[in-house]
């Protein structure tokens, strides 16, 4: 009992010590740290990352056992390291930082109704595309924005601002058109880009039966956190790629409830709740007239 007492006696020491500001300036460092290791584990980085620990253990050691000539040059390779590690993590930092940046509340906030209506009718005409491609077995890769903006994807491409409609994909993905090679980069409802070029994925542990187009798109999926709609031309399968994975042979049905979902939820949970509204009215009425005429029989 005596070790329980002298634990809550320390806590109570360090909770004379410890104000507010010191724990938020831990749980932002504890975020922040958090964010970097997701990145590390998305990437290659993480490797890297092994490799910096690695020397700085090192370098701890050598401190602790005096070894003056190692740990004077290990201090030189950490101090210029750190500007190689900006240089190297560019990618990475960039990333984080429009992560960082991009708030899909603040942007529900303001979204406009005419843009539901839009992604509504986008995803609606998209799957209708796919299901004809994917029965054609004709290629097709859709991104389609929503917080992280892709300005650079974008004027990779022909630039566009079109209605999306089944024809016009179909007519974009033929495989003798001008830009079927590309990605089809879909903006608040409308067809921005076409023929776009995407990052490939540098994950090494991908299936070797992939394509460029499934690589293509979960690299994209990897460097944004867009939704990126695929349609295999040797087997004909959808997939969809999302935040790194990728989740292969869905139905036209799947893709449909896939899409809303990722894209407009809080829209699909409200239709969905309208809709269950409305069948338990309508059915409630049905079972009164008919208890009515039952009635007056």
């Amino acid at each position: 009992m005596d070790w329980i007492t002298e634990i809550a006696e320390n806590l109570m020491g360090y909770r004379r010590i410890i104000g507010l500001s010191d724990l938020v300036d831990i749980l932002i460092m504890a975020y922040l740290l958090y964010r970097l290791m997701l990145l590390a584990r998305k990437t290659r980085s993480g490797q890297v990352v092994k490799g910096v620990l690695l020397i700085l253990l090192v370098v701890w050691l050598s401190g602790q056992f005096h070894l003056r000539v190692l740990s004077t040059a290990l201090n030189q390779m950490v101090e210029l390291g750190l500007l190689l590690l900006v240089i190297l993590f560019t990618p990475e930092i960039r990333r984080f930082l429009e992560q960082m940046g991009s708030s899909g509340k603040l942007s529900g906030v303001f979204a406009r109704s005419d843009t539901f209506d839009e992604l509504d009718n986008a995803i609606h005409q998209t799957v209708q595309a796919y299901a004809q491609l994917s029965k054609d077995k004709v290629g097709a890769l859709m991104v389609f924005e929503r917080n992280i903006i892709l300005e650079d994807s974008i004027k990779s491409g022909t630039v566009l601002d079109a209605r999306v409609s089944s024809e016009l994909l179909k007519n974009i993905f033929w495989n003798k058109a001008p830009m079927h090679d590309g990605a089809v980069i879909v903006r608040n409802g409308r067809i921005a880009a076409a023929g776009c070029m995407l990052p490939l994925s540098g994950n090494v542990n991908l299936s070797r039966d992939l394509g460029m187009r499934h690589r293509a798109g979960i690299g994209m999926s990897e460097h944004s956190d867009a939704v990126i709609a695929i349609v295999s031309e040797e087997t004909g399968s959808i997939s969809v790629a999302v935040g790194g994975m990728l989740k292969r042979h869905l139905a036209p049905e799947t893709l449909d409830r896939l899409l809303r979902k990722e894209l407009m939820p809080e829209e699909a949970d409200e239709k969905g709740n309208f809709h269950k509204v409305k069948e338990l009215t309508l059915n409630g009425l049905f079972k009164k007239k008919k208890g009515a005429s039952s009635d007056d029989k």
